[in-house]
């Protein structure tokens, strides 16, 4: 045969000896076809080294075979899990995922997602993000729409999350049996409702304790780690003295690590650090970093497979996930 000439599903059913309907079949899976024939259809595509044209595929099967996938950005580590487990759950399926990045911004994300529906994918995952419920409930009035890392009340039966509240309740608790009672908190950026329900919940612990909240010892940050090291810069020039912190994400308890280290404040003798997320590089801190362990990847997972069975048109449950507490070397019990 002419080589880089183009393979046509007339060159498999010549070399299959089967006829272009069942090879047409077996590579749509529309009907079912006899286990000899499939595996001479196999078998011929194989040795003319023939690869499906999925954009074909869809077109015969009225599907792109695309999941489109938005996430709030690239490079965080917990984003990033979720999506490494996307990609794990839909392996061995027809689909493959489209990623885009909403860079931060509502308005960035929304015109991602008319990108992603431009491309007519199957389906779309939402990870994370600031999109309003209403701009996300529209858009799975046009495809089916699953969403990690958020509670949306639109969307309530398609939402993947666990309880940042509760989570951040328990962190606070933490600290509080250990003896501290001036705990600072590193709130991310308030505009998104993880931060907010992270910061309430470290809010209700000290109340439940018995402690007014001090706000001068709340700082905002944006989730990143530089705006960690700015915040502990905020916390002394207010002077209001502490002897704990708790960042909203571990991200930002890295550049608060750096910000104490710089003014020769030791964790934990000194100041006890906790952080959020239980990235990867945490445990590998100086010292390893006591965080809250969410299963990002499992997160992903679910999701992937969760929109797989939207697809088949099957029920869909979705799991409950918790979060843990993990200690580490970061908090001693004051004396």
């Amino acid at each position: 045969m002419e080589q880089n000439r183009k393979i046509t599903i007339q060159d498999i059913a010549e070399k299959a000896k089967v006829s272009k309907s069942t090879v047409s079949r077996v590579l749509t899976s529309t009907a079912r076809v006899a286990d000899d024939k499939r595996a001479a259809v196999l078998k011929a595509m194989d040795e003319l080294n023939y690869r499906p044209n999925i954009f074909a595929r869809g077109l015969a099967s009225g599907q792109s075979l695309t999941i489109g996938v938005l996430t709030q950005n690239f490079g965080s580590p917990f984003f990033d899990a979720i999506l490494r487990g996307i990609l794990q759950g839909l392996n061995g399926s027809s689909y493959s995922a489209i990623f885009t990045d909403g860079r931060w911004q509502a308005e960035m994300e929304e015109e991602a997602l008319r990108t992603l529906l431009g491309r007519q994918v199957d389906g779309v995952i939402v990870v994370g993000g600031f999109s309003p419920g209403a701009t996300l409930a529209r858009v799975g009035e046009q495809a089916p729409i699953i969403v990690v890392g958020r509670r949306i009340a639109e969307l309530a039966d398609r939402c993947i999350w666990v309880d940042n509240y509760q989570a951040a309740y328990d962190v606070t608790r933490y600290l509080l049996d250990a003896g501290h009672r001036r705990i600072a908190h590193i709130a991310g950026t308030l505009s998104h409702e993880d931060a907010v329900a992270r910061r309430d919940g470290y809010m209700r612990a000290l109340q439940d304790a018995g402690i007014a909240v001090n706000r001068a010892l709340i700082v905002e940050g944006d989730f990143r780690s530089h705006s960690g090291l700015m915040a502990v810069e905020m916390l002394f020039t207010r002077g209001e003295p502490f002897s704990a912190i708790f960042a909203a994400n571990d991200q930002m308890a890295v550049g608060a690590r750096l910000a104490l280290h710089r003014r020769g404040i030791r964790v934990p003798q000194d100041v006890a650090l906790v952080g959020f997320d239980n990235q990867v590089d945490s445990a590998y801190m100086v010292p390893p970093l006591t965080t809250v362990n969410q299963p990002a990847v499992e997160m992903g997972e679910a999701a992937a497979r969760a929109m797989l069975q939207l697809l088949k048109h099957q029920p869909v449950q979705l799991p409950v996930f918790r979060t843990e507490l993990v200690i580490r070397e970061s908090v001693v019990r004051l004396q």
